[in-house]
């Protein structure tokens, strides 16, 4: 039976911890990669390679070289997928859907029954 002291566990916890760091980087390195529109695909292979030639040195070098790009990338898919730079994918709440809806009422975009059905939907 292997017994472990405690510098030695928390030394294994930092190691773990920092090893699942460096693979997300890499895996969100990596996508960006594949995700790059200005790039030719002997580019995108050469980083790759590079990527798992000289790991550490290589990552670094994309995320300092590809950063505004890597953001302006993910930006466009959050906001593909519906979320806002304004913290989420539906940032109004009831009351102003309720509002937007009485605005429609009032136009005569919508009849009574489909407001009374939007405010009954956002309130439920």
């Amino acid at each position: 039976m292997v017994v472990l002291s405690l510098g030695e566990f928390l030394w294994s916890l930092l190691v773990i911890f920092f090893m699942v760091v460096y693979f997300m980087m890499l895996f969100e390195v990596i996508v960006d990669v594949f995700r790059r529109q200005d790039e030719s695909g002997g580019k995108k292979a050469l980083w790759l390679i590079f990527l798992f030639i000289l790991p550490f040195a290589s990552l670094i070098i994309y995320m300092v070289m590809n950063s505004e790009g890597m953001a302006e990338r993910q930006r466009g898919v959050m906001e593909a997928r519906g979320y806002r730079a304004s913290g989420g994918g539906n940032s109004s709440g009831p009351a102003t859907e309720i509002a937007n809806a009485k605005t429609l009422l009032d136009s005569g975009a919508i009849t009574q029954e489909e407001y009374q059905s939007i405010k009954a939907r956002v309130l439920a």
